[in-house]
């Protein structure tokens, strides 16, 4: 194993290589064991949204009455279609909230069709359509159920704020190396990639009346929910029932079989295009096969409007 990250995909045009991404990633078995790793999987990252699994679970012990498609909706970076915008509003409005309730960022939908039509409609960016608005609708949900202060619930030492980060720490098995803010204001947890690996494999295994259960069941169950349209985790999901995976901001993608394989990973310059060559090869390497894994595999270089290239996976660099 590299201490550094390792070269995992190139970029070819028209025959030369233009570009390669370095990137480090882990498998680990059910019982939490290395089977795998490449680069550095010891030095800690910022999950991103790949720790919404483990948010969704705390605010579910919190209480918050989440089941089904708001449970899905708690640990999603969704795409701010219309179905999961309606979801967000109900959600807040079951608990006598609004969304200026929400602590999230204002933006505009991550989906083309939805951010055209918004647009269209002169509807400004809202903090309904920012993708992490699910994941803060729960929260503020947990807060109202638990009776806690529903301003303040993104500080750090808010109540389900130190919930979260005691259950994140139990599920990996290692005390959070630093504490940031997210992108969409809640506080971030560091965790190496064989930690967040364990985590995320332990999540998909737990017993179903778990809250861990009960998340990966929802996730699972509701794809579109998690993601949106055309999304890489709806996809792999749809195509693999049992399989749990949440993508995060910066390179990170965590994926889990049903027996608590599994897989974390991370492109250490950020580039979201070589995550999924890195990842559908790991899950081949596990044993799974689908359209989905194919049609995910590389994305073509275009030039003059046609394809003339590939972004794919280095030769040889998973074994």
């Amino acid at each position: 194993m590299s201490a550094l990250p390792v070269p995992l995909v190139r970029v070819v045009r028209s025959g030369f290589t233009e570009c390669v991404h370095h990137g480090s990633l882990v498998i680990t078995g059910p019982d939490g064991a290395v089977r795998l790793a490449v680069g550095d999987v010891t030095a800690p990252v910022f999950p991103r949204s790949s720790n919404k699994p483990f948010q969704a679970a705390t605010v579910l012990a919190a209480g918050a009455p989440l089941a089904g498609e708001t449970l899905a909706l708690a640990a999603a970076s969704h795409s701010g279609e219309p179905g999961h915008v309606e979801l967000v509003l109900r959600m807040l409005s079951d608990a006598g909230l609004t969304e200026d309730d929400l602590g999230c960022p204002p933006d505009l939908p991550l989906d083309a069709a939805a951010r055209t039509a918004a647009i269209a409609a002169g509807q400004p960016p809202a903090r309904r359509y920012m993708n992490c608005s699910g994941k803060h609708a729960a929260m503020l949900t947990a807060c109202v159920a638990a009776g806690w202060d529903t301003a303040s619930y993104l500080d750090p030492a808010h109540p389900l704020q130190r919930r979260i980060a005691a259950r994140i720490a139990d599920l990996a098995g290692q005390r959070p190396a630093a504490v940031g803010v997210d992108g969409c204001g809640a506080p971030l947890f560091a965790l190496s990639l064989t930690a967040l690996a364990r985590a995320f494999g332990r999540v998909n295994a737990a017993p179903p009346d778990s809250p861990e259960g009960r998340v990966a069941a929802a996730m699972r169950a509701h794809p579109w929910m998690v993601a949106g349209t055309g999304r890489d985790d709806t996809r792999l999901m749809s195509a693999h029932p049992g399989l749990l995976v949440k993508g995060g901001a910066e390179g990170v993608h965590c994926a889990a079989l049903a027996d608590g394989t599994a897989v974390a990973m991370k492109i250490a310059d950020g580039a979201a295009r070589a995550r999924m060559p890195v990842l559908t090869a790991a899950l081949r390497s596990l044993g799974l096969a689908s359209s989905a894994l194919d049609g995910l595999a590389g994305e073509p270089v275009l030039g003059g409007g046609r394809p003339v290239g590939a972004v794919e996976l280095i030769a040889g660099a998973l074994v």
